[in-house]
């Protein structure tokens, strides 16, 4: 993104992006600038949303709508009221897999405010999100085999309104339409009189057929599944609707892009050339490329393979290394220092550990101790836990553990999606980002050693700023 010059031309259109996480509501202004599309205003809320699900006890993971939307009215409220008068279209992403159920015509409540309307959510349930894990592996194996690319896991759409109409069909006679987060935000800024998702979202709800762009609705019949509750389905970056109110300011009639995964606006956000692959350590890690144009996924998952084929837009597809371990592990190894330091009668704070740990590693050019870091498992292979080899008495330091630790993260990923794929699809150099990445020196040592390819730091993903970027190229 350019600078914020563009934020100060008067008179001058601007697209809301939102983005509706796990954990906070994020909403920024973008602005046409001379050197392109800079962000003008940005602001963030915590939903503090989390909620108890008594029905599915401690696998269920649920969130109250009620405190998602509230935080996204303060965010939009604490944006400059001129700006959002100058808002002509609006893209919005969110949480992928999870859903949400409400009845159409009593969605949402909508109020007079000081800066237009804003709407209260009414007969909604709870978002039941992406990390729940009331479908077990006994439970997924009983239901109807998908015809889609993607293999069915607990926190999917489909998956959990199988779950309601096996464990509690009361739950679902109460509504009549269901979407995701954002394609419920969508639905009543826009009056839509039946939730439109687009193929992202789709697909990650399962049983969902990208190549047709259409529910599996024979199979989902013939097992008695609800299919009047699976919304339409669009094409991501194309319009779902106007608003129907001037919303917090923001003119009556701006355009509203379908809903889109947050994954992919992430991606779209700093993937500028299809050569470059994008390398994303946070808590997790993730290694995405963009597949050629035309290329089409296997019809069957492989439920063993390490990469997934997520739909991204101009019906194109990326190829997606997901590890369910990157700084959570450095976490985890930083937690347990702090512990045994705690045993032997010492108080050090976790902050001063980490950065003498890096310290130390940075200190060890090398290490042939050997760290498979799958604490958490990995999706493909979910009983695989870590492990530690070749240890030897001249690696047993500080320095050479944490070396060997953050080199075995970046190993485990390049396992997943090895350097020879990247080269067949054209990857020409590595886009890092990830807050794990950034304050982790040794971390970016380990990648520039791993890859074959150029390592460049700076861009950052954010999916706020990926929905806005979709609807401004729109424009």
């Amino acid at each position: 993104m350019a600078g914020s010059e563009a934020a100060g031309r008067p008179g001058a259109a601007c697209v809301l992006g939102i983005d509706l996480g796990t954990t906070s509501v994020k909403a920024v202004l973008v602005a046409g600038g001379e050197r392109g599309q800079a962000v003008a205003e940005s602001c963030s809320r915590e939903t503090q949303a989390q909620t108890g699900s008594p029905g599915a006890g401690p696998q269920g993971m649920e969130q109250n709508v009620q405190k998602i939307i509230r935080a996204l009215n303060e965010c939009l409220a604490a944006l400059p009221q001129q700006q959002l008068q100058r808002v002509s279209h609006i893209g919005i992403s969110g949480q992928m897999h999870g859903i949400v159920f409400w009845k159409k015509e009593q969605g949402c409540k909508w109020t007079e405010s000081g800066t237009g309307r804003t709407f209260e959510p009414k007969e909604v349930s709870n978002l039941i999100t992406w990390q729940d894990g009331r479908c077990n592996r006994s439970f997924l194996s009983s239901l109807p085999q998908p015809q889609s690319h993607i293999s069915l896991a607990t926190g999917f759409g489909c998956a959990t309104v199988y779950w309601y109409l096996k464990k509690s069909p009361d739950f679902l006679k109460s509504y009549d339409a269901a979407g995701t987060i954002h394609d419920y935000v969508v639905a009543m800024l826009c009056d839509l009189k039946k939730p439109l998702m687009s193929v992202q979202n789709a697909a990650s709800w399962g049983y969902f057929n990208s190549r047709s762009k259409s529910w599996n609705t024979d199979i989902l019949k013939k097992s008695g599944f609800p299919v009047h509750l699976l919304p339409e389905v669009g094409d991501p970056g194309s319009i779902a609707g106007r608003t129907i109110y001037a919303w917090h300011g923001i003119p009556k009639g701006a355009e509203v892009g379908i809903a889109l995964g947050d994954f992919q606006c992430s991606v779209y956000s700093c993937l500028t050339e299809r050569t470059d692959a994008v390398l994303n350590i946070g808590t997790s890690a993730q290694l995405t490329i963009s597949m050629p144009p035309g290329f089409q996924p296997p019809e069957i998952p492989d439920p063993f393979s390490a990469v997934t084929y997520f739909p991204y837009f101009s019906g194109n597809y990326l190829a997606v290394a997901a590890s369910l371990n990157g700084g959570n592990v450095l976490a985890t190894f930083v937690d347990m220092v702090a512990q045994w330091t705690a045993e032997l009668g010492l108080e050090v704070q976790e902050t001063t550990i980490y950065t003498k740990i890096i310290k130390a590693a940075l200190a060890q050019t090398n290490s042939k101790l050997s760290i498979h870091p799958t604490l958490f498992g990995e999706r493909h292979m979910p009983e695989q836990l870590a492990s530690v080899t070749d240890i030897s008495v001249s690696d047993l330091s500080l320095g050479h553990v944490t070396r060997a630790l953050c080199r075995g993260i970046i190993e485990n990923l390049h396992s997943m999606l090895p350097s020879e794929r990247l080269t067949e699809t054209g990857v020409r150099r590595i886009l890092g980002t990830g807050s794990a990445l950034a304050r982790n020196e040794v971390l970016r040592q380990e990648a520039e050693r791993i890859f074959p390819f150029p390592v460049i730091y700076g861009k950052d993903v954010d999916a706020a700023v990926g929905a806005a970027m979709v609807m401004f190229h729109r424009k």
